[in-house]
């Protein structure tokens, strides 16, 4: 959907240079172009009515001001409306969850086999013990599928957070009461209770679920959907809201190719807030969602404010600072320093990761880059720079054609590959020199070699 919906408005808000309003007639083409790419990215036909009918309500007869094209004040508009379709205009305070109650606060977790409901359950203790630093207890209600309780104890010792045990042979229910009394005893101050999924939606589990929510009483009922489903996202969510009252959703798997269809569709069903988003596999790839941002991203706009808060949370700031005082007063850019950079780099995502949050313009510097590729290339980059002794990191001008020959052997590579990544740490050298110099725009325009793939 991103990158339809980013191709189309380009395309148009180029023909549309020159007009000096927005009209009926300059809008048609480029509100096609949308509604198309809606509909591409399997958003349900009602939900993409409503918005075609909203965005051009708005846009006709919107004067343009300033500096802005009327291509440009167009996508303004579609940006304000794509995020009031996923919840901006439910305020804020509609994504947070609620702990207004007295604790432990009770999140129960409802949908599909298969969604990544337990996963999830994980993700969100991690969340809620790093981000709003809470005690929290996890338990799995789910008693038919094979190795579900097991999944939900892996998941949240790796998180950190405290396990409730439960048998395949108790009841759902009996389960549910017992984690809430052992909660309220040992002062915990969130519950997440993972309930079952199944294949598909029937009679028996709805009444289950529903008994498990009269039973616990939740301060939050969240409905974990796949992202990928499409349109079958919007039958389940449907049925969910009509059996339970649902206060919120979770979106897993929008890093794959549907990413945003899903949102519109399940949020514009359910008239319920997208409170968290999934956006890695790994246990740190729940984000709290942000219409206006996910709008950016589906926009090309990129989500700048994700990477400040992916290098608050990965750059180890002791050692930037550091590395600047280092190169400020005059001491050279070494292998050591490299491999800390590569390290950096891995912990806010890797290159995929940090490309995906990107504008569209700097994405589109690296079209026909395999990403896969470009993260084997930077995990060898690190696998040679291990094979070197500590005199070579420091002193990387040691490295002749011998001790080249010692490295790859030890790396398991080909000495080309040693020399290709010699050279690209000497770009990066020759650009931390420019950034003592205060020379930024040359770095940045540097920086266009420097991943790998990139031309």
């Amino acid at each position: 959907m991103l990158n339809n919906l980013t191709q189309r408005l380009s395309k148009v808000v180029k023909t549309m240079r020159g007009e000096a309003r927005l009209t009926e007639s300059n809008t048609a083409e480029m509100l096609r172009e949308v509604r198309l790419a809606l509909l591409e990215a399997d958003v349900s036909l009602p939900a993409v009515r409503e918005f075609i009918a909203r965005v051009k309500e708005k846009a006709l007869g919107e004067e343009v001001i300033g500096s802005l094209t009327p291509g440009q004040a167009l996508v303004g508009v579609v940006h304000d409306e794509l995020a009031k379709l996923m919840g901006a205009d439910l305020g804020a305070e509609a994504s947070q969850l609620s702990f207004a109650t007295q604790p432990p606060a009770i999140i129960l977790m409802a949908g599909l086999q298969g969604a990544g409901k337990t996963t999830t359950t994980g993700k969100l203790a991690k969340y809620l013990k790093e981000e709003k630093k809470k005690k929290v207890l996890t338990v799995s209600t789910d008693v038919y599928r094979p190795a579900a309780i097991g999944q939900l104890q892996t998941v949240t010792e790796q998180v950190g957070a405290d396990f409730f045990p439960s048998e395949p042979s108790q009841k759902p229910v009996d389960i549910a009461l017992a984690a809430v009394d052992w909660a309220k005893r040992h002062h915990h101050e969130v519950l997440l209770i993972d309930t079952a999924g199944r294949l598909g939606i029937d009679e028996a589990m709805m009444a289950e679920i529903s008994a498990l929510h009269a039973a616990v009483r939740p301060i939050e009922t969240l409905f974990v959907v796949d992202a990928m489903l499409g349109q079958d996202a919007i039958n389940t969510a449907r049925a969910f809201n009509d059996a339970l009252p649902l206060t919120g959703l979770v979106l897993t798997k929008l890093d794959g190719d549907a990413r945003g269809g899903a949102a519109l569709s399940v949020r514009h069903v359910t008239g319920k807030p997208i409170k968290f988003a999934g956006v890695a596999e790994k246990l740190d790839g729940l984000e709290a969602f942000d219409p206006s941002r996910m709008a950016n991203r589906i926009l090309g706009m990129g989500d700048i404010l994700a990477l400040v808060e992916e290098a608050k949370k990965g750059v180890d700031l002791a050692a930037a600072q550091d590395l600047a005082q280092k190169i400020k007063g005059g001491g050279k850019f070494d292998l050591n320093d490299f491999k800390a950079q590569l390290s950096q780099m891995k912990k806010m995502g890797g290159l995929s990761g940090l490309m995906d949050k990107l504008p569209a313009q700097l994405q589109q510097a690296a079209a026909g880059t395999s990403m896969d590729q470009a993260e084997k290339q930077v995990r060898r980059m690190e696998g040679i720079i291990n094979a070197m002794t500590p005199q070579e990191r420091a002193r990387p001008e040691l490295i002749k054609a011998s001790r080249k020959r010692r490295i790859a052997t030890g790396a398991g590579v080909q000495v080309q590959e040693v020399n290709r990544m010699l050279s690209q740490f000497e770009q990066m050298q020759s650009m931390m020199k420019k950034l003592k110099g205060g020379g930024l725009m040359k770095m940045m325009r540097g920086m266009k070699g420097m991943m790998p793939g990139m031309r």
